[in-house]
């Protein structure tokens, strides 16, 4: 594959999914990958949760509310999309494994169903509700470049994006639902941007943030979804605090490992330490073609 080749419009759906209508939410998540394919995206990320809601009352609700991957009725009507639009999905879903249930994220490609990713770092009464994630950080090979996917509060873990790229990843999406931290000055952007930011930057990786908005019972959510660069920087967004809207960004995936190169004297994977740490953090890691 050629340098040039791996350039790709990426959008960013920032959704209101309603807690409990699950139809509703699969109806608008596909409207928008629709409005986002014919504006030319040929990579599509999706908020977490985005088919069910977030918060739930108790288990029995989270079970109801979930879906076996790849065969429910979820993922196969978003592999019809992608076919018929020719484009890659990352988006998050309530995931039914027997009696296990999982904060997941499914990568789906013009071909249909490819890999799914298990939230590793569950937030607060998560933890009631679905089991930590066994999968890794699986890297999905696919034709517009390697993606690897984040959860949410997965992104305070500098592990997680160190692992991903590492392993390969160009990309990093993230179906996130960012909510509200402390202390934040007016005006300043939001602290979860600024970790992707610097995730990016400090692992020469793209990222790219779906977030939701609304407050589902009384938990507010902050959207700002963004897409950032392999340098840092937003190429595009980021989105408003508290609208839906889809924002776009193209960008050559090969740049990534391209430019970590910083200087005659310094590149910013080959400068790791591994005699001091050990070369994968310990962890155990999962290559998926």
């Amino acid at each position: 594959m050629s340098k040039q080749q791996n350039i790709v419009k990426i959008a960013c759906v920032q959704m209101e999914p309603i807690i409990g209508e699950k139809e509703k939410n699969l109806w608008r998540s596909i409207q928008a990958i629709k409005e986002a394919a014919t504006q030319g995206a040929r990579l599509i990320v999706l908020p977490e949760l985005c088919n069910s809601g977030y918060v739930f009352k108790d288990r029995d609700e989270a079970w109801e509310l979930s879906e076996i991957v790849p065969d429910g009725a979820t993922c196969q009507a978003w592999s019809d999309v992608a076919a018929e639009y020719q484009i890659y999905l990352v988006a998050g879903i309530n995931e039914r494994e027997d009696e296990r249930l999982y904060n997941s994220a499914v990568v789906i490609g013009p071909k249909g169903y490819i890999g799914t990713y298990r939230k590793v770092h569950l937030w607060n009464e998560e933890n009631l509700f679905f089991e930590p994630g066994n999968l890794g950080f699986p890297v999905f090979k696919t034709e517009i470049g390697q993606i690897c996917i984040c959860i949410c509060y997965d992104g305070w873990f500098a592990e997680s994006y160190r692992l991903s790229a590492l392993q390969g990843a160009d990309i990093i999406c993230i179906p996130t639902n960012w909510v509200p931290i402390p202390g934040q000055v007016e005006n300043r952007e939001a602290m979860a941007n600024i970790l992707v930011m610097a995730a990016a930057h400090t692992n020469s990786v793209f990222i790219a943030a779906a977030d939701r908005v609304g407050v589902e019972r009384k938990q507010p959510f902050i959207g700002q979804s963004l897409i950032v660069s392999h340098t840092g920087w937003p190429i595009g967004g980021p989105a408003s605090p508290d609208k839906e809207e889809i924002i776009y960004a193209e960008a050559n995936l090969a740049d990534a490992k391209h430019n970590r190169q910083w200087s005659k004297y310094n590149h910013i994977i080959g400068d790791r330490r591994t005699d001091i740490y050990d070369e994968m953090l310990g962890a155990k890691v999962t290559l998926n073609s």
